[in-house]
């Protein structure tokens, strides 16, 4: 399971590794072109939120942490989908995303 960390200071999210790097593309993309947006997402730690919301912006820390030192097979179909629903809502809901994640070891 990889890690999203965010702002240098909240719990890391905690997400697979192919998925993770499918969301690193997403979300480089979209800072590269200067464009922030809402991610969303139900935290699994047991804490008091049972949904965040964090506003991606280039000038807010990301880091991505991999268990796998080997990059894992990027789908352009998933990536483009991501893509898709992120321009067209203003947010990137990991609640879909996670929903896609295929089952170790195809």
């Amino acid at each position: 399971m990889g890690r999203l960390k965010y702002d240098g200071i909240s719990d890391p999210i905690v997400i697979e590794d192919e998925t993770l790097a499918h969301l690193k593309i997403v979300i480089a993309t979209k800072l590269r072109r200067q464009e922030s947006f809402m991610m969303t997402w139900m935290p699994k730690d047991g804490g008091a939120d049972r949904r965040a919301t964090v506003w991606i912006h280039p000038t807010i820390p990301l880091q991505f942490g991999f268990d796998e030192a080997q990059v894992p097979d990027i789908d352009p179909r998933r990536v483009t989908e991501m893509m898709q629903h992120l321009n067209a809502t203003g947010e990137l809901v990991l609640d879909h995303v996670l929903a896609s994640e295929r089952p170790r070891g195809r």
